[in-house]
């Protein structure tokens, strides 16, 4: 996994204390007498680091990226150091069941009892031991014994130095292949580190072979991907300067603007970036404007649009002629699509701040030559990226998100144009999010019907792949995690019939 961010620390002070006065120093207040001096805190390792925001993590909700960024933020950490703390976070609690089954092994008293911080100073330690090779044993146990010392007592650094070196001396046998159960479903989540009841819906509605690939492929580190801005660069330009910089890229194999960059630091810090020559961007996200396909002089409303990806790659598209309105619910992130409209140069962007249910009150009908819909969503699709999703979601949630989504498809499609374009996208793979809602949504609106004529470039590549069936596609396609190492992504493209 990469490093997401350097930054410098701000350490906070300890607790005061008082300078001896010496006999004859003076008796006025506010000499040698009253001063106090500053100790500074100590310094927290990675690994401790990493220990507080896993706590922080399970404990309150956090979103793992979120709770990271801020860690980082406040610690004064080399490259090396930032990217381990990243590492073990996002290790740890992708592969949190996985490694309960491998603890609970050698943990004579079971996980259940153990203290949060002590918990997951297990997990975190022992993903190390079996998933990070490039860490040596002595490293990893000694820390945690250094840890548990320092926040527990001996008994708890005697009991996590045991299970340990316990699992350091089973390393050959603890593998995923050895675990087994006639339950296909329960095999699947215990070797690949997903609850149970989300491993069973997705066995349902693609298989078993399919669901595991699904579940492999979660838990594989996201690779970074841009999007070129072709009013300021050609790929052939950002390719040239990404590699003047050292970095390792390649032309998309899924998306007609983007470029796959397997080596190139933090790319929000390059001229680059700063130059309004590319976005960071998923491919699969980048494919959702492909297929709105929108044309220089429309009117387009992109409805939940922060922070502004998809906004920013249909105004491009564009040629920065015509008008994307941009909606966000939240005022605060309004200024994101702004701050990104500005960077691009791009000033056919007008964002506003609305309730997507409400834009019907604020557009006139038929007043647009396309509206996007990215619908808020499970999340399913993106747990490479946020693997807390798969813990903190629940098959009830599925049902209340899924509500949501009908209510705004509802909302919105009166806003579209005879002859015009309504496309819907989630970054999710669940079938009730997604294929169903749109049947839905067809049924409810005869108007309006599914569109197969994507452009070629967007829809080529899931030919290739298999994605999709020249045959059978009728203008709805589910990409999944393993089919090009992207996010999961849902993508419909209807058509109001004129």
């Amino acid at each position: 996994m990469s490093d997401r961010n350097q930054v410098k620390s701000n350490p906070s002070a300890g607790k005061p204390k008082k300078k001896p006065g010496g006999q004859g120093q003076g008796n006025s207040r506010g000499q040698q007498q009253g001063r106090k001096e500053q100790r500074p805190a100590r310094i927290r390792t990675p690994r401790e680091l990493a220990l507080d925001t896993l706590v922080k993590v399970a404990e309150t909700g956090a979103y793992s990226n979120l709770q990271l960024n801020r860690v980082l933020q406040d610690a004064q950490l080399q490259r090396a150091d930032a990217a381990l703390v990243t590492e073990l976070v996002y290790g740890t609690i992708q592969r949190q069941l996985t490694l309960d089954h491998w603890l609970g092994k050698f943990a004579s008293k079971g996980l259940r009892k153990l203290e949060p911080w002590v918990h997951q100073l297990l997990r975190m330690s022992a993903y190390q031991l079996l998933y990070l090779d490039r860490i040596p044993a002595h490293a990893a146990v000694n820390e945690a014994v250094t840890i548990a010392k320092r926040r527990g007592h001996q008994g708890i650094s005697g009991m996590v130095n045991g299970i340990l070196r316990s699992i350091d001396r089973n390393r050959a046998e603890l593998t995923v292949d050895a675990i087994h159960d006639k339950n296909p479903a329960l095999q699947i989540a215990v070797r690949h580190s997903y609850p149970e009841w989300l491993v069973e819906r997705w066995v349902q509605t693609y298989g078993a072979d399919i669901a595991e690939a699904i579940c492999a492929a979660g838990n594989e580190p996201p690779h970074a991907s841009i999007r070129v801005n072709p009013l300021r660069a050609t790929k052939a330009e950002a390719l040239a300067m990404l590699t003047e910089q050292g970095g390792e890229a390649e032309t998309s194999k899924l998306a007609p603007a983007g470029i796959v960059v397997r080596r190139g630091g933090n790319l929000a810090d390059t001229a680059g970036f700063r130059e309004g020559l590319w976005t960071m961007q998923d491919e699969s996200s980048m494919l959702v404007a492909e297929v709105v396909a929108p044309k220089a002089g429309m009117q387009v409303l992109d409805c939940c649009a922060a922070p502004g990806g998809k906004t920013t790659h249909m105004a491009e598209q564009m040629g920065g002629k015509g008008k994307v309105y941009a909606n966000d619910l939240h005022p605060h992130k309004r200024q994101l699509i702004v701050d990104q409209a500005v960077r691009l140069g791009l000033q056919n962007i007008e964002a506003i701040t609305e309730d997507a249910g409400e834009l019907g009150n604020r557009f006139a009908p038929a007043s647009m030559d396309a509206v996007l819909l990215d619908a808020p969503c499970s999340g399913f699709g993106v747990i490479r990226r946020k693997p807390e999703i798969k813990w903190t979601k629940t098959a009830g949630d599925v049902g209340e998100i899924a509500a949501i989504q009908r209510r705004l498809l509802q909302a919105v499609a009166g806003l579209v144009k005879p002859g015009g374009t309504l496309v819907y996208s989630t970054c999710t793979i669940e079938t009730a999010e997604n294929e169903a809602q749109v049947n839905a949504f067809l049924q409810d609106h005869p108007e309006y019907e599914l569109d197969a004529a994507w452009p070629e470039e967007a829809i080529q590549p899931l030919l290739e792949r298999g994605v999709v069936d020249e045959a059978s596609f009728r203008g709805m396609a589910q990409i999944l995690p393993y089919h090009f190492g992207s996010d999961g992504f849902f993508i419909a493209r209807l058509r109001k019939r004129s």
